[in-house]
């Protein structure tokens, strides 16, 4: 019979400890486990950005990782990402133009985009393409959500 390790976990800045099977990825265990549900489950295989999280603020794909490999690493997610009420720049800007249709990507686009203006603060439209080359979204021609980060980068 397997058993459940404690892990001892940094979400969102907060040290959380939850008991899981080893075998269960990062984005299981955030959703499930801790209640996080903005964390999507996409393709499961790494290749829609669905499920993308802040790893010590870089873009990481959390179906990918293991969480028994990441204690002491700082991880954040979309709940993570506001000030308490307030929003972030990226959040207001995607609501003010309307850039996400379903929102079921829009919170791996978030903290990807998150990340680009943390290491580059005024992206040109082509960083920002780059940047959110491994996220996919099947509503929009992503041209609202290029101008939404374009907005939050000036917005600054």
């Amino acid at each position: 019979m397997r058993s459940k390790e404690k892990l001892r976990l940094l979400v969102n800045g907060e040290q959380r400890e939850v008991a899981a099977y080893s075998s269960r990825t990062l984005l299981e265990v955030l959703r499930e486990d801790l209640g996080l549900p903005g964390t999507k489950h996409g393709c499961e295989v790494g290749e829609c950005g669905t499920c993308a999280v802040l790893l010590d603020g870089r873009p990481a794909l959390s179906c990918l990782l293991l969480p028994v490999e990441l204690e002491g690493q700082n991880i954040t997610t979309i709940e993570g990402m506001s000030d308490g009420p307030d929003l972030h720049a990226l959040q207001s800007s995607f609501a003010d133009l309307g850039a996400a249709q379903c929102g079921y990507c829009t919170p791996g686009i978030l903290l990807v985009a998150k990340a680009l203006l943390e290491e580059t603060p005024s992206p040109t439209r082509e960083q920002i393409e780059e940047a959110l080359g491994g996220n996919l979204c099947r509503c929009t021609g992503y041209l609202k959500i290029f101008e939404a980060i374009e907005l939050a980068a000036h917005a600054r």
